[in-house]
């Protein structure tokens, strides 16, 4: 009986912890309050950009600024057209440029962004910057932090976390905060997402990007040269993510349908 009581307490979370990605319509699990999720993210953004250092290149930190405000401009237009207006209100839009020579990017939860001066010595122009930053926003619009934290929740924590009040989860993502997001001396940047979600995010980007107004078919020519940059560290963001050719060919199979389907906004 104890059993088949955690296994409906169990059942009965994840159903009204399910929710769907917007764009794809893909199904996920969220076990974890969008407040909770930017509060234990909001801690680590603001301490690790306590410590990374501003870059002083100002045209490309104004070029940051730039393409990421246009991209969630449209991002949020594009949320409000089709019935979330209410995911608006988890935005909280920051784009930094930080003096690094990887060639890196990542995005926290309730949009923040950084960019590496690394990966600005790829970037040819703002359309190409809108495929890097494209592809953040839609991690921040896809909530894969969340998904992130709660399929580690559940790896960890099972139907005792799930059965537990509200108040001893929040302290279980609390705990669980450093390692999803990983910030900090041992990382520097958010670990990599998984295989699903940065396919996802990188769909997700182009559209985003196009409704922008910016050019989609440059990632293709972007991820290339990405590819034979040399560079000795795979970026985080790369690092999950099926190899170069299986990245680009399923980009230039995306394209098509991307360019009917979405306009600038």
């Amino acid at each position: 009986m104890k059993k088949l009581f955690i296994s409906l307490a169990t059942l009965s979370m994840l159903l009204m912890g399910c929710g769907s990605v917007p764009v794809t319509g893909r199904k996920q699990v969220l076990l974890v309050s969008d407040q909770e999720v930017l509060a234990s993210s909001l801690t680590q953004y603001n301490a690790y950009m306590q410590s990374a250092p501003r870059s002083a290149k100002t045209t490309q930190s104004a070029q940051v600024t730039r393409v990421g405000k246009r991209i969630a401009a449209a991002t949020e237009q594009y949320l409000r057209e089709n019935g979330l207006a209410s995911e608006v209100e988890n935005f909280s839009w920051e784009f930094n440029l930080v003096k690094d020579s990887q060639i890196n990017a990542f995005c926290m939860p309730g949009g923040k962004i950084v960019v590496y001066e690394g990966l600005m010595n790829i970037v040819a122009s703002d359309d190409e910057l809108a495929v890097v930053i494209g592809h953040e926003v839609a991690h921040a619009v896809a909530k894969h932090s969340n998904e992130r934290m709660s399929q580690q929740m559940l790896t960890q924590y099972g139907a005792q976390i799930l059965s537990q009040s509200l108040s001893k989860k929040s302290a279980a993502v609390q705990t669980l905060a450093n390692s999803v997001y990983g910030i900090g001396a041992q990382y520097g940047v958010m670990l990599p997402f998984s295989r699903q979600h940065e396919t996802e995010a990188d769909y997700m980007g182009l559209i985003f990007m196009r409704m922008a107004g910016y050019d989609p078919d440059v990632a293709v020519n972007f991820w290339q040269k990405m590819s034979a940059s040399g560079s000795s560290s795979v970026p985080e963001f790369m690092s999950t993510h099926p190899n170069d050719e299986r990245r680009i060919s399923d980009i230039q199979k995306a394209l098509p349908e991307i360019k009917a389907k979405y306009g600038a906004q």
